[in-house]
């Protein structure tokens, strides 16, 4: 149980962790919520999945080796630059209740996952990933609410009239990372779903506006993070952070891509769009 609070709103609270106990297993807000926000992804992706030229069918292959090789990802991403400590507890590297996944690690483990599945089912790999990169701003936007529930990814001490203050905290006034990355996600869901519906031009166009998007956010809001892993090097004497680093190389890719292929133009999607336009003509005229 902490004791959370957010002293410049006049706002505190106790906040339980352990949603309830079953048969003497205590089941946490952390994983129902990550559980909701994937079933809503993938509600998502099943609904959208014919706009973007997706058999559903297939979609739910990849999303099901996607979760697998992200769990996994997301622990060895996590392991690798805490090795150290596992290379002394090789017991605890498969003890993933303890805590220890890394949001790049999943994405990296799914993005794989899913990409193989769909080339291995014969299937067009962008717009897959059109499709999915939507569905994990929604996942990323619920999940983060589960390191709230965690009292954790919270980041340096601030004055700002938001901050969050609690046990886990020391009790210092700190930036409530989670709140900013749910809030930076769950906004873009909303503005690349409406560039996928109206403006998008061709496959992986949502997925470089996303890699701009995540990048930029991440590679600021990392900064304030405490819980941050570090290269096992410094650089000019600096500690680097590792997901910092990965989100600056994003984002940059991010920008490059798009404007590589500014002037690209694509017909893929037309089918869908003149179909449904012609659906749409045939309930105006009837």
């Amino acid at each position: 149980m902490y004791n959370v609070s957010f002293p410049a709103l006049g706002i505190e609270f106790k906040l339980n962790p352990i949603a309830f106990t079953l048969g003497g297993i205590s089941v946490h807000w952390y994983g129902i919520i990550i559980a909701c926000g994937l079933m809503l992804a993938l509600c998502y992706a099943w609904f959208s999945a014919e706009r973007f030229q997706v058999d559903k069918n297939k979609l739910i292959d990849c999303v099901l080796v996607g979760i697998v090789t992200g769990i996994i990802g997301a622990r060895a991403f996590y392991v690798l630059f805490k090795f150290d400590y596992y290379l002394a507890h090789p017991s605890e590297i498969i003890m993933i209740s303890n805590g220890g996944l890394a949001i790049y690690g999943g994405i990296i483990g799914a993005f794989l996952g899913g990409c193989i599945t769909a080339r291995i089912l014969k299937m067009k790999v962008m717009p897959l990933l059109d499709v999915a990169v939507l569905g994990f701003l929604i996942g990323q936007g619920l999940g983060r609410w589960g390191n709230f529930f965690n009292q954790e990814a919270f980041g340096t001490v601030t004055d700002l009239p938001w901050g969050m203050m609690s046990e886990n905290t020391a009790l210092k006034t700190v930036h409530p990372c989670f709140l900013y990355e749910s809030l930076w996600c769950l906004l873009g869901f909303v503005l690349l779903h409406f560039l996928s519906k109206k403006f998008q031009k061709y496959p992986g166009q949502v997925l470089y506006a996303y890699m701009v998007w995540y990048g930029f956010e991440r590679m600021i809001v990392e900064g304030l993070r405490t819980d941050s892993l570090y290269l096992p090097f410094t650089l000019f004497g600096m500690d680097l952070r590792v997901s910092q680093i990965i989100s600056a190389i994003i984002f940059a890719a991010g920008i490059i891509l798009l404007i590589v292929n500014r002037k690209k133009e694509d017909k893929f999607y037309d089918d869908y769009r003149r179909k449904k336009s012609q659906r749409g003509g045939k309930r105006a005229s009837s």
